[in-house]
């Protein structure tokens, strides 16, 4: 083999996408070169120089004698090139852009836009130069798939999920017969579930695959849990998982009831279905407010019934507080999915933190449920499609499935699997995989559907109502279109994706309004992660890189699509399931900058310092996240929620002491407070405690104490009372927040 000249090194070294540059073999001590085959069999003997020279590209080579009876032979040893000062300065600009991005007076974005810019140059040769880079993706595993199906079992599944289907819907045509077989119109009932359950356990039966594995795994846990004597070591790489799970946690349930203090409308309406679920009302779809799917109502009712927690909002905190930490274990699987295990446990520490993804577990809505569904439909779709593995596809489906009976804004989860498969078949990762891999997403889809059948017979009886909250924010269904609707659209996605460094909407109820919908460096690390995947794509084609940056707009579309009220885009609501991509990309970020110092310097100081410099950045999260969630988020929520649960404390000891609760009363004003929650607060949830001051004199004939409270503002109504109710006292109560004292009038009972 010719060898190569000093010239060939040098072009290797300025174009690093056309391939690896040649090796130069080492000198022997007596600075001359090795002969090619010497220096081939020094390279197996000695591997330091070729890891070296692959993590540091240009590392020099120092001869080490090593005495071998009289005769000394020369070995490679890797020296510390030089400090990653690209990626370091890429990173800082980076930072100094994000910092000044910050909410303050005259804030302005041209600073910071300038500083990103120098940022990305930077990053761009940082990556050309192999010194910040996303880690490898994992090999794929290229299986041939029989295409096989059991039959009987498929026949069986298409028949009760056609009699599931019949039986989920209305009974207008024989409604003896039904009522007699017990289908009732849109409601789940003992047969209906019961013939839907055998329709999904048929159907994942007659395209499940055998899974060794997975018996395997049965088999190692039966013995685990069949020993006598239990030899648990726990790893440094435990300890740190279960740090980071305590740390997760405790941003999660820390202050609970107290962060957000105050219920809004949309609680009093969840409340109220949680109410009808636990009286017998077994909706599909609730109809309240829009409507609404049914999952959280069915999971605040077990909550209830399991904790007794009764009908609170403490209630509805607790079953999206374990909706928003169940998501983060598959977050740690799709880490490891799009890179390494250290690329998980970053994505769940971050995540675990951000004042983003614990801002709408905390408010008792179904906000999580998204992000809860989008994590493992993802995780086993995309390793479905590395392992060429059927059954993955099977639980993505699964999980597709139930996510639709969450939350609204997960309707855009369909679109994005599809996108996910296109793209894969599009690339040169799926020659020879294609035809199983379209097969494996059809199943993937009638799994799925068997799984939507309630909510798909619901949507065909009552189209209407099933898509009514949708297209109000699509179309001028509610109200025309303030502008055509193509310039509406690329602005809201415009502002879509600069709101993780610039403004997060002015939503007070899941955000702190009009600042980054992250902190500065899960900023920072999101928007150098989606270069880096750019770069990489652009270098390598790989499916995934643009999958994952494209999954963030179109999981943000809930959003986005809001053409007929634009300032409610961005809504980190409707956003919820971009948490998924988001946060991956973050970890991806961190993980190869990480990189580059443990590449660049020596094997000691290496690990070290990228693990300290980590630790650095996460606590600079963390702090500014505590400060967010528990600071920020809470001062603003207490000024902006009316104080409903003050006013049921009154109502409810008034109640115990000297009235009744049907002798209670809140005196209706304008954008005052939702009387429904003074019920639920008082302890009577299906009490509405408003009356109309026009109203006031139906109260004269009641004997009984007597109570209302009034806003302060309210003249006609306190003028109205004196009139009915010359003996009654006046009393002004003082709020614990500031401008949201209100009148508690007294009538004493008749002799």
């Amino acid at each position: 083999m010719e060898e190569p000249s000093v010239l060939d090194y040098l072009k290797a070294k300025l174009t690093p996408w056309r391939g690896p540059a040649p090796r130069i073999p080492p000198a022997d001590p007596a600075g001359l070169p090795i002969p090619a085959a010497e220096a081939a069999s020094t390279q197996d003997q000695g591997s330091t120089w070729a890891a070296s020279e692959a993590a540091a590209p240009g590392a020099g080579i120092a001869p080490l004698a090593q005495e071998t009876g009289t005769q000394a032979t020369a070995r490679p040893v890797a020296t510390v090139t030089a400090w990653p000062w690209l990626s370091l300065l890429a990173f800082g600009l980076a930072f100094v852009a994000q910092t000044s991005l910050e909410p303050r007076p005259g804030r302005s974005w041209l600073f910071g836009a300038f500083f990103y810019i120098l940022s990305f140059f930077t990053l761009a040769l940082a990556s050309l130069r192999g010194e910040w880079l996303p880690a490898a993706l994992p090999e794929p595993e290229r299986k041939i798939d029989p295409l096989t199906v059991r039959l009987p079992a498929l026949s069986f599944g298409i028949v009760f999920a056609l009699l599931a289907f019949l039986a989920f819907g209305n009974n207008r045509f024989t409604p003896g017969l039904w009522d007699l077989l017990g289908f009732q119109s849109n409601k789940f009932t003992l047969l209906n579930i019961t013939l839907w359950l055998l329709a999904l356990i048929s159907v994942i039966w007659s395209f499940w695959l055998p899974d060794r594995s997975f018996q395997s795994r049965l088999v190692n846990i039966k013995s685990f849990l069949t020993r006598r004597e239990w030899d648990i070591r726990i790893s440094r790489w435990a300890l740190l998982l279960l740090v980071v799970a305590g740390l997760v946690l405790f941003f999660r349930v820390y202050r609970l009831e107290q962060v957000p203090p105050e219920m809004v409308s949309d609680q009093a309406e969840k409340l109220q279905d949680v109410w009808d679920v636990l009286h017998g009302e077994t909706r599909i779809f609730f109809p309240r407010n829009t409507g609404r799917e049914a999952l959280q109502m069915y999971l605040t009712a077990a909550i209830i019934q399991v904790f007794g927690t009764g009908y609170s909002f403490l209630s509805l905190k607790i079953g999206t507080v374990l909706a928003g930490l169940l998501t983060l274990p598959f977050m740690y699987f799709l880490g490891k999915e799009v890179g390494n295990r250290r690329i998980g446990i970053l994505a769940v520490a971050f995540a675990g933190i951000a004042y983003w993804p614990n801002m709408i577990s905390r408010i008792g809505l179904r906000f999580p449920l998204s992000p809860l569904f989008v994590a493992p439909t993802l995780y086993y779709l995309l390793r479905g499609i590395r392992k060429s593995n059927r059954n993955d596809f099977i639980l993505s489906g699964l999980f597709l499935g139930i996510g639709l009976h969450g939350y609204t804004p997960i309707r855009i989860l369909p679109l994005l699997v599809v996108v996910a498969v296109g793209l894969y078949l599009l690339h040169r990762q799926s020659r020879g995989l294609r035809r199983q891999t379209l097969w494996s997403l059809g199943v993937l889809t009638l799994v799925a559907l068997i799984v939507f059948l309630p909510l798909a017979r619901f949507a065909l009886e009552n189209p209407d109502l099933f898509s009514f909250r949708s297209l109000s924010r699509l179309g001028s269904v509610e109200r025309p279109l303030p502008a055509p609707a193509g310039e509406i659209f690329l602005k809201n996605l415009w502002n879509a994706m600069t709101m993780f460094a610039w403004d997060d909407g002015e939503i007070w109820v899941t955000s702190v309004t009009h600042r980054p919908a992250l902190d500065i460096v899960s900023a920072v690390l999101f928007y150098t992660g989606g270069l880096l995947l750019l770069i990489r794509y652009i270098r390598n084609r790989h499916w995934l890189d643009i999958f994952l940056l494209l999954s963030v707009p179109i999981l943000l579309l809930p959003s986005i699509l809001s053409l007929a009220f634009p300032a409610e885009n961005p809504s980190l609501n409707r956003m919820s399931g971009a948490i998924v991509p988001v946060f991956l990309i973050v970890a991806i970020s961190l993980d190869g900058l990480m990189s580059s110092l443990e590449k660049k310097l020596d094997p000691m100081r290496g690990p070290r310092l990228a693990w300290g410099m980590a630790v650095v950045l996460f606590l600079l999260a963390l702090l500014q996240n505590y400060n967010l969630v528990f600071d920020e988020y809470y001062q603003v929520y207490r000024q902006s929620a009316w104080n409903t649960s003050e006013m049921g404390k009154v109502i409810q000891q008034f109640s115990r002491s000297v009235g009744s609760p049907d002798t209670a009363w809140v005196i209706a004003y304008p954008h005052w407070v939702d009387t429904r929650l003074v019920g639920i607060n008082a302890g009577y949830p299906t009490k509405d405690y408003a009356i109309w001051s026009d109203k006031l004199a139906e109260t004269i004939g009641d004997p009984r104490a007597k109570l209302f409270l009034v806003k302060p503002d309210d003249a006609q109504g306190l003028q109205a009372l004196r009139s009915l109710y010359p003996q009654g006292v006046l009393q002004e109560y003082i709020s614990q927040v500031e401008y949201h004292n209100f009148s508690m009038f007294f009538v004493p009972p008749q002799q």
